[in-house]
C-alpha cells in the first residue's frame, strides 16, 4: 500500500473511500467537518453501527464510500484497537473492490499522539489489505491500494514508518502461513538470503554439518527425525552507530511441529505449521529496521526445523549436549522449542550483544494464562522488560511480565543431566521453559522471554485480519529499538 499525506481537506478528497473512527458513539473527527459530521449523523439514525470494536459500517455517499470503523468504548482503549480499527475498515472496503482510502490527520484520541496515530492506523490499513490466498485455484495478484492522511501533517516520518512496516509485513505473511510441506527450514533459508540482498542485510547459513562441527546438539537433535535439514539463518543489519554492541533478535522457526516421538493428538495438528511464528516476527522486524534505517546494528537469529518422529528421531530419555556445552535430558521430544533456542542463544551471546529478545510460540500453558490479549514477558533485567511492555503498549502489542524465580530453574534440574527438558511436576509451564532458557544466556547480558503461543495466530477471520499468522512481535520490536535511535 502507498501511504502520502495531502493538504487537501478530507471530506474533499478524491478517493474511493474515506475512513471515520469512532469510539463508542463518538466520531473522531478533528474540528470542522460540520458538513460531514451532520451527514454521518443522519446514516446512523437508521443504522446499528455503535463504533463497537471491529465493528464496521459502509454507506455510499456523493459518488465515493464512507467507512465507519470502531475503537470501542474510551475504558476499554488500547492501541491495538486503533490499528485493528483501520484493519478492519480496510478489510470491508478491500472485500467490496475499493481500492484508494483517504483518513482525517489530527483525530481525537487524547491518548495518542498524531504520530503514533500515523503509524498505528497506516500500518493497520496496510494489513487490512492481506489475504493468504496462495492455494487457491483463483488466485489472482493482488491490486495495489493507496492511503492518504489528509488535512495538516506536521511531520511524515511516522508516515514512512507506517509504509515501510505495512510493507514489511506483508512481504513475510505469505511465508509465515505456508504450510510444513512448501516452507521446510531450506526454503526458510532461501527466502531469508534473498529478502536480506534487497533489504542491504548480510545473511549466513549455517546447515547440518556447520552445526555439528559447532556443536549445536540442540537444534540438531530436533532434525533427527526428519528428512529436513536443520538451518541457523543469522542475519546482520549494521546500523550507522558502529560503536553501539548489537542488539539480538532469535526467533523459534518450527516449520512443522508433530511432536516427535512424543506425538501430538491429530485434532489441530494441521496448525502447527504456526510453530514457525517466533523467527517470522523476527524475519519481519529485521525487513522494518533495514528500510526505515535505523542506527542501531541488530543481529536476527532463526533457528530453523521440522519435528518428526522418523526412525533416526531423539527419544524420551535421550542427553544431548547444547552449543554452550550443558548437556540436556529430553524427558518430552514436544518440549523441542527450547532446545532450538538453547543453540541460538549461545549464539547469540557469542556476539557480546546490548540485549537478547527470544520470541517463541513455546507452550500451551502461556494461553491458559493469558489467552490471545497478551503475551507473557520473562527475563533477567527489569529495565529490559519495561521497556519491551511500554513499547508493546505504544506498538499495540501487549506484554504481560510472569516472574522467573529460581524455584523454576530448580524444577529444571535433571538427576541424569544438567538440565532436563521438562519440569519435574508439570507446573508453571510458561515459567520453567523460560527458566531453562535462562540457562543458556550468560550472567550479564540483558535478556528477555517473549512467550507468544497465545497471540501469533487467528486460527478464525477477525475483522482486522484473515485467518493465519499475525506477526505478533515484530511491530513492539520495532517500537522498542527505533526508541533507542
Amino acid at each position: 500500500m502507498k501511504i502520502s499525506a495531502s493538504s487537501t481537506p478530507f471530506a474533499e478528497q478524491k478517493k474511493e473511500a474515506l475512513i471515520v473512527f469512532f469510539q463508542g458513539a463518538e466520531n473522531l473527527l478533528p474540528a470542522g467537518h460540520a458538513t460531514l459530521k451532520k451527514q454521518i449523523s443522519t446514516l446512523l439514525k437508521t443504522s446499528a453501527f455503535k463504533g463497537q470494536a471491529g465493528q464496521v459500517a459502509i454507506f455510499p455517499t456523493n459518488g465515493k464510500q464512507l467507512i465507519l470503523t470502531g475503537l470501542g468504548e474510551t475504558k476499554d482503549f488500547h492501541n491495538g484497537l486503533l490499528e485493528q480499527a483501520a484493519g478492519a475498515a480496510v478489510r470491508s472496503g478491500y472485500g467490496a473492490g475499493i481500492k484508494s482510502y483517504a483518513m482525517a490527520s489530527g483525530i481525537k484520541l487524547k491518548s495518542v499522539s498524531e504520530a503514533d496515530y500515523q503509524l498505528l492506523a497506516g500500518r493497520g490499513a496496510c494489513w487490512g489489505t492481506y489475504t493468504f490466498s496462495t492455494f487457491k485455484s483463483d488466485h489472482k495478484k493482488k491490486p495495489s491500494t493507496t492511503l492518504v492522511f489528509a488535512g495538516i501533517v506536521k511531520n511524515r516520518a511516522a508516515i514512512k514508518a507506517a509504509e515501510a512496516q505495512g510493507a514489511s509485513l506483508l512481504s513475510t505473511a505469505d511465508l509465515a502461513n505456508l504450510p510444513g510441506n512448501a516452507a521446510p527450514p531450506a526454503k526458510i533459508a532461501s527466502w531469508a538470503k534473498k529478502m536480506a540482498k534487497e533489504n542491504g542485510l548480510s545473511c549466513q547459513i549455517l546447515g547440518k554439518a556447520e552445526l555439528s562441527k559447532k556443536g549445536c546438539g540442540g537444534i540438531l537433535s530436533v532434525a533427527e527425525g526428519s528428512a529436513q535439514e536443520a538451518k541457523m539463518i543469522i542475519l546482520k543489519h549494521a546500523g550507522t552507530d558502529k560503536k553501539a554492541k548489537p542488539i539480538v533478535l532469535v526467533g523459534k522457526t518450527v516449520t512443522f511441529d508433530s511432536g516427535g516421538i512424543s506425538l501430538k493428538p491429530g485434532k489441530g495438528m494441521g496448525w502447527m505449521r504456526y510453530d514457525k511464528c517466533g523467527g517470522m516476527a523476527v524475519l519481519t522486524a529485521m525487513q522494518m529496521i533495514a528500510r526505515m534505517n535505523l542506527k542501531t546494528p541488530v543481529v536476527g537469529i532463526l533457528g530453523a526445523a521440522e519435528n518428526m518422529p522418523g526412525s533416526k528421531a531423539t527419544r524420551p530419555g535421550d542427553i544431548i549436549k547444547a552449543y554452550n556445552g550443558k548437556t540436556i535430558e529430553v524427558l518430552n521430544t514436544d518440549a523441542e522449542g527450547r532446545l532450538v533456542l538453547a543453540d541460538a542463544l549461545g549464539l547469540a551471546a557469542e556476539l557480546k550483544p546490548a540485549a537478547i529478545v527470544d520470541l517463541a510460540t513455546l507452550t500451551g500453558a502461556v494461553i491458559v494464562a493469558l489467552g490471545s490479549s497478551a503475551a507473557a514477558v520473562l527475563g533477567n533485567d527489569g529495565k529490559l522488560i519495561e521497556n519491551l511492555i511500554s513499547a508493546g503498549t505504544t506498538a499495540g502489542e501487549r506484554l504481560w511480565q510472569l516472574p522467573l524465580y529460581k524455584d523454576y530453574t530448580d524444577e529444571m534440574k535433571s538427576d541424569f543431566a544438567d538440565l532436563s527438558n521438562l519440569g519435574k511436576t508439570g507446573g508453571a509451564g510458561t515459567a520453567t521453559a523460560a527458566a531453562f532458557l535462562q540457562e543458556f544466556v550468560p550472567e550479564g547480558i540483558p535478556w528477555a522471554h517473549l512467550d507468544i503461543a497465545g497471540t501469533a495466530w487467528h486460527e478464525s477471520p477477525k475483522p482486522h485480519q484473515a485467518p493465519g499468522a499475525t506477526l505478533f512481535g515484530a511491530r513492539l520490536l520495532t517500537q522498542w529499538i527505533a526508541a533507542q535511535d
